[in-house]
């Protein structure tokens, strides 16, 4: 394994660098050259290729024979968090949502009358005039209409039958159920008499096809998916993104021949074969009668999966989240990594920052203080997936004894079947778990991976990281103050055209500022939500040259650092490396120490997201 964090190959014995290195390389203490030769009768015999130029990035001894170069504040973590309240409705704290809930609750049909009856309704009945709302042309009405939220327009529905009939429209669901689903078009109600039927059916869900990019922090890999809305069968998806790379070749730098270039033509797919979450009309009709009992919370419960292709025995549960405040995101990046279990990783910036899971007895949960109890609580940009594996029959003594003996263990067991009621955990909490855990996924603002005129690297990118396979990076450009030519240092001059006036002044504000290279996915060494280097400046602080060689002619080259750790992320530190500016689509990165180049691709999400 890939004992640095980075790109290429197979460990192939201990290898250092000095008398290799290049004057622009951080020279390497200790005897380098008995160590070189040593490293190279090593490859001789195992007739493995030579994929490092220098330091062999594969022995995790190295580590130390590459000096640490400025990061800029990268370690300090001290990325401004931008915690928000949740984006409450406007009038969601003066109802208990039942509003859109009927819906869901009589199968994705229409509902009767029962509780619309309240007392404006009969007032109206009564009334000889109506009010000069209902006087108001039908179409006039429908426009008003057509700018509330769905929750809103609920709310109207249940006021009196003449507004009812309006509020019912598909006119005005349609719009708000295809404003959730991206590059998608929604031209029926699929399984669902309506479009309102529809909305109601999925009403906590629709976040998730709207945000569609999310990761999570499963151990120090994490896991990206794509979750996406199938018109043809009403349901919502989220399948795991995955990226193999067909190329396994390495040839020398011609710029310098001490530097091997890892070539990487990257094929990346959603692993269809096995969701990672998916919700069907029925399923939210069939739950058992579980969001009927006494104390049930529609938002703070847990709501079972029942994925195609799973497993016996395996089961996943949905849970909504509720984000931390400003002050508790700052006090838990305080704490240093792994940041008290927030998520996701303050490098990443974010609108809401969430707490992750809590061991209990063996149990993967979210404290009560983290579960949402309203509407209003609920993080449209943060969820969580609780799943385990669970073997029927009685719970496992040895999961509940303690020093109190069978009297402990019976009241242990009484505490974990109350608290996972209250909890809301659902089906099969009686039988033995194995291998349960809490996965905590977030979202990105598109904002982030949405590349501009100004910023065309952001986006989300695959990496080769070839020993660890390949891992998906956010890249990130902050934006930058508002500057003048002046201020830029351009002039123009006499002969300069229009275009070439503009193209100057266009490519002052693209090479400007920085760009940070942070892991949506990661490995053993630097992991899922840190960054794997950074470029301080693009512009003339950090221009190094523009490329002459064959393999990147044109290329504009500028300083960066590049991130390694050992292996669980210990004794990171940041390296010196150089960006390779080859298109908005591509980049490479020479690893100066470790003498190679490995390179990063765009990923096109909008083509993954048709079913």
């Amino acid at each position: 394994m890939d004992l640095l964090g980075l790109a290429s190959g197979k460990a192939m014995g201990e290898s250092a660098a000095s008398s290799s290195l290049s004057s622009t390389s951080t020279p390497a203490p200790g005897p380098a050259a008995a160590t070189s030769s040593s490293a190279s009768a090593s490859t001789a015999e195992t007739d493995a290729p030579v994929i490092y130029g220098r330091v062999d990035a594969e022995n995790e001894d190295n580590l130390e024979l590459l000096r640490s170069v400025a990061e800029h504040g990268a370690l300090g973590r001290a990325k401004l968090l931008r915690p928000s309240p949740v984006q409450l409705q406007p009038s969601a704290q003066r109802r208990d949502d039942a509003t859109m809930q009927d819906a869901t609750d009589s199968g994705c049909s229409e509902h009767a009358d029962d509780d619309d009856q309240i007392q404006s309704g009969h007032h109206l009945s009564n009334s000889s005039k109506p009010p000069p709302l209902l006087a108001t042309p039908p179409e006039i009405i429908d426009t008003i209409l057509s700018h509330l939220s769905a929750y809103d327009l609920a709310s109207v529905s249940a006021t009196c039958h003449a507004l009812r009939q309006h509020a019912l429209s598909d006119l005005l669901w349609q719009p708000l159920v295809q404003q959730n689903v991206p590059t998608v078009q929604v031209t029926s109600a699929g399984a669902c008499k309506s479009y309102r039927e529809l909305y109601a059916a999925h009403d906590r869900l629709w976040f998730l096809p709207k945000y569609k990019i999310w990761f999570c922090d499963r151990d120090l890999t994490g896991k990206l998916i794509l979750v996406r809305y199938d018109p043809r069968r009403s349901c919502i998806e989220g399948y795991q993104m995955v990226a193999v790379s067909n190329q396994s070749t390495f040839e020398n730098w011609s710029a310098d021949q001490d530097v091997i270039i890892h070539g990487f033509e990257p094929v990346v797919r959603l692993h269809l074969d096995k969701p990672v979450l998916q919700f069907r009309v029925r399923d939210r009709q069939e739950d058992g009668g579980f969001s009927k009992r006494p104390g049930a919370n529609r938002f703070a419960d847990e709501m079972p999966m029942a994925l195609d292709e799973r497993l016996g025995g395996m089961f996943s549960n949905f849970l909504l989240t509720k984000p931390l405040t400003a002050e508790e995101a700052d006090q838990r990046v305080e704490l240093g990594y792994p940041y008290g279990n927030m998520w996701p990783s303050p490098v990443i910036p974010a609108n809401h920052y969430v707490s992750g899971a809590q061991a209990r007895r063996g149990i993967a949960a979210l404290a009560a203080r983290d579960r949402p109890r309203s509407r209003s609580q609920v993080s449209d940009q943060t969820f969580c997936i609780r799943q385990w594996m669970e073997l029927t029959g009685t719970p496992s003594p040895l999961r509940f004894m303690g020093q109190g003996g069978l009297a402990g263990a019976l009241q242990a067991l009484v505490e974990e079947i109350v608290e996972e009621e209250a909890a809301g955990a659902g089906a099969g909490s009686l039988g033995v778990h194995i291998g349960e855990e809490l996965i905590t996924y977030s979202t990105l603002d598109p904002a982030l991976y949405t590349p501009t005129r100004e910023k065309p690297w952001r986006g989300i990118w695959v990496g080769d990281y070839s020993a660890h396979g390949c891992e998906f990076l956010l890249i990130h450009q902050p934006d930058d103050p508002p500057a003048t030519d002046t201020e830029l240092g351009i002039f123009r001059d006499e002969n300069d055209s229009d275009e070439v006036w503009e193209q100057k002044r266009l490519d002052a504000r693209v090479y400007r500022g920085r760009l940070e290279g942070i892991k949506l996915t990661g490995d053993p060494n630097i992991p899922r939500g840190e960054y794997t280097f950074v470029a301080n400046d693009l512009g003339p602080d950090g221009y190094v040259a523009t490329a002459t060689d064959a393999q990147f002619s044109g290329a504009r080259i500028v300083k960066s650092e590049g991130h390694i750790a050992a292996t669980g992320f210990l004794r990171d530190k940041f390296i010196e490396s150089q960006l390779i500016l080859i298109s908005p689509n591509r980049l490479a990165q020479h690893w100066v120490g470790f003498g190679h180049i490995s390179f990063l691709e765009r990923v096109n999400i909008d083509q993954l997201l048709v079913p």
